[in-house]
Order: structure tokens, then sequence, then C-alpha cells
């Protein structure tokens, strides 16, 4: 864990994991799903972020470690659980980039006017750029993010505050044509909307004061995500209609092509701004959590290898080539593996992970209100997750997986408590050294503070009887 970022770049970088390039189709999908009955999925997911993204900060601020929920969960439940919530992570990421990589795209050749067979290429282009940039770090490239962010508000802010006044009460009935059924397809497709929260939870550890600075950039992301997704949300259906369902660009079409085409070409740069963001941040913290898949046992040692700057490079390596195996695939076989595919399976891995991050919340922190608040978004997240069809078959596949890989790789256990109830302090002072050895700057300042108080040994003077 390198320490290098503060409160302006980790903002930048939560709201470039959770705001991605999943809003530049999300509306269309749950307009599809339910018609203008997705505004009841978007505010039940908005709502359910809140608790979440509590959660999250104050597990980050407890246990910042790049390990992310993978490390709540064993610390919770044990390392055979957090091995699972691990692979969930690591494998979701490649299909989750891939999609949003291919919907950036999309959106950039039709604002650009090119034919739709550069989308492909637009998104190889991106992916490949955010793979290059995370070799540069967080701390170089978290100021590049920054930027990036600060321009992407603004547009979508342009384009929300545009589209506001067209919006037409009529294009609000029927409110549910496809029943309660339509709004749950919705939400859980909508999941991706949120998700991010458990990626962020990965850079916890990269932050210089993570108890003072996570909950700032918790509650600003939220606050800016919030304003920009029910803004959007509001204007696909109230603006387009039954169109806002039928279509793969509506962020394009809540623009009036007459416009111009600097419109249009600021709407391309807007989805690869949600594109590029979303992908690096994501990135980021899949490389680092499988570089602590690696250093807990839960995947071969060799990834646990850093280069310059505390990058992953090995685990970042695996992550590209996943991507690329994706990639082809989504290209060679578009009927079978389309955006839509892509993103429902990134979502109900990604729900798996968050679920079981909310029951580690409940079990480790102390705060009623966060763990309560956890354990009903929990229930919500179930939920959504109930809804995402045979693609439950995903998760389940990688679970076993992950099972026989830690049964087949098995840790020396250590004994949490004694017969007595009280461990030795040798055990402990062990134990406490092996979490402190993850954080080099933690565990120097601990040993400098105990160097500096400890007193000098003395002996006990004799007295002298008469």
């Amino acid at each position: 864990m390198t320490g290098r970022i503060g409160v302006a770049r980790g903002t930048a970088l939560y709201v470039g994991a959770v705001l991605g390039p999943g809003v530049l189709i999300l509306p269309a999908l749950a307009m599809h799903a339910a018609g203008p009955a997705s505004l009841v999925a978007w505010a039940a997911m908005l709502a359910v972020s809140v608790p979440i993204a509590a959660a999250f900060a104050a597990l980050g601020m407890r246990y910042p470690d790049t390990g992310g929920v993978a490390t709540f969960t064993r610390r919770a439940f044990g390392p055979a659980v957090g091995t699972v919530v691990g692979w969930w992570f690591y494998a979701a990421v490649p299909l989750g980039m891939v999609a949003g990589a291919l919907a950036g795209g999309r959106y950039a050749t039709t604002g650009l006017g090119w034919e739709p067979a550069a989308a492909g290429w637009i998104a190889a282009g991106v992916l490949g750029l955010a793979y290059v940039m995370n070799l540069l770090g967080l701390h170089v490239s978290g100021r590049v993010q920054l930027a990036l962010t600060g321009g992407l508000f603004a547009l979508l802010a342009t384009v929300v505050a545009a589209s506001l006044p067209h919006v037409a009460a009529s294009h609000f009935a029927p409110f549910a044509p496809q029943g309660l059924t339509g709004v749950g397809s919705a939400a859980a497709v909508l999941f991706v909307a949120i998700c991010g929260w458990e990626a962020a939870a990965n850079l916890a550890g990269e932050f210089t004061r993570p108890r003072q600075q996570l909950p700032v950039v918790a509650a600003a992301s939220l606050s800016i995500i919030a304003l920009l997704y029910a803004g959007l949300a509001i204007c696909t259906v109230g603006v387009l209609g039954t169109a806002g369902g039928d279509t793969d660009v509506p962020l394009i079409l809540l623009l009036d092509p007459a416009a111009g085409p600097g419109a249009m070409a600021a709407t391309a740069l807007c989805a690869l701004l949600l594109t590029f963001g979303a992908l690096f941040t994501f990135i980021a913290a899949a490389s680092r959590a499988g570089a602590a898949l690696g250093r807990d046992g839960a995947l071969p040692k060799w990834l646990a290898a850093n280069g310059v700057a505390g990058v992953p490079r090995r685990s970042l390596a695996v992550q590209a080539s996943g991507a690329a195996a994706v990639g082809a695939i989504a290209l060679g076989a578009p009927a079978l593996v389309d955006v839509d595919l892509l993103m429902r399976a990134f979502s109900v891995c990604v729900a798996s992970v968050t679920l079981l991050g909310l029951a580690a919340a409940v079990r480790l922190l102390s705060s009623a209100v966060i763990r309560t608040g956890a354990a009903a978004a929990a229930v919500v997240v179930g939920a959504v997750a109930a809804f995402s069809g045979r693609l439950v078959i995903l998760p389940v596949v990688v679970a076993a997986a992950a099972w026989v890989w830690h049964q087949r790789h098995p840790r020396p256990p250590v004994p949490s408590v004694l017969a007595t109830g009280a461990k030795p302090a040798a055990q402990a002072t062990s134990e406490r050294i092996q979490v402190l050895a993850g954080n080099s700057r933690q565990l120097h300042d601990r040993l400098a503070s105990g160097a500096h108080n400890a007193a000098p040994i003395r002996s006990r003077p004799r007295v002298r009887r008469s």
C-alpha cells in the first residue's frame, strides 16, 4: 500500500468507478425492461447505495488493505469465504471492462458519425490505454483521473440541464407496463449503476490518511453520483418516452441532432471520459485485489509481486489477458455475447461480492446505524441478484472453483482464541506484525513510536537491611 492519494484524487477515482460507462446504456436497458417504472428501480438502487457506501467506507477505515472486500470477508468469516469473494471480483472485472469499453465505443462512433465497425477498435484503444495508465501508478495517473472527472461532470450536467425543459408528462404513462417483474429485472441490470463501491474498497490502503479522508470521499462521491444518475434517468423517460428503451445511445438522443456536430462530438467525448474513468479505477482495484489474493494464498503466490510505484504488474497482466480473451469472444460472436449479457454477468458477480461484503460489515463494525443499514442493503442486493435469472449460475461456478483451490492449497490454521479465552503475547504480536506487514509505512510508524516511547529498563535497587 503506497498511501499516495488524497481527497480530491480519491473522489475522482470513486466517481470514476461508480459513474462508469454503464450510464451510457443503462437508462435504455432499464426503460426497455420496466418502462417508466424503471424510475422506481433507479430510486431503489440510489437509496441502497447510501448504506453500501457507508459500510464499505467504514470497513476501509478500519481495515485499509488492497484486498478490499476479500479482506473484510476473510476477517469476518474465514479464509475460505474470503477466497470465494476475491475470485468473484477478480473474474468479474474483465467482463465488465469489455462491456463498458464496447458501450463507450458505440457512443463514440455514433457521435462522430463513423462506421459501427469502428466501435470495436475504439473499445480496444480505450481499454489498452487504461491498462497502460495503470502501469504509472495511482500517484501520477490519479491527476489525470481528477481532470477527466471534472470534465465529465460538466458534460453530463450540461446534458441534463438542456434536456429537463423537454420532459413531457405523457411519456410517464402507462407507468408499469411490465409490472413488478419488469421493475425487478430493471433493478438487476441497474445494479451495475452502483457497482464501484466494492472496487473502491480495494483502494482504501492507497490513501495517506484513510480514517480522515474516506468519509469525505464517500460523501462527496455519493452526492455527485446521485445527482447525475437521477437527472439522466428522469430525462431518459420524460424526454424520450418509449424510444428510450429501443436505442443503444439514449444520451445522444437526449441532445437534439440539430444542435450540430459540436454537440455530437461532445457526446462522444463524454462517452470516452466515462469509459476511461471506470476502466481505470476497476483495473487498479482488480490488479491490487489479485496481488492481495496471491499474498494471502488465495491465488498463486507470484501474483503478489509489485513493481515500480507499488504497481502489481503481474496481476495487471493477468487482468489484461482476461479482458483480451473476453473482447475477442464478444467481437467474434456478437450474437452470442453482447453488451447486455456481459453487463448482467458482471452485475450478478459484483452483487455477490457486495452481498457478502455487507454481511462482513454487519459482523465486524461496531456502529449500530451502519450495521443496520448494511443489513437492509444486503436484503435488497440479495433480491436484485435473484432477478438475474440463469446467470446466477456464474457466481456459483466461480465459487466452486475457488473452493476447490482453497481445499488444495490450505493455509496453516491460526487459533483465534485459546481455551482460556486469551492469546499468548507472542502469538498476538506475531499476528499483528503479519497485519502490519502489508503496510510498510504503518509498520515503520509503529516501530518508531515504540522505540521513542520505550523507557530504559532499570533494575530495581536493592535495599540494605540493617
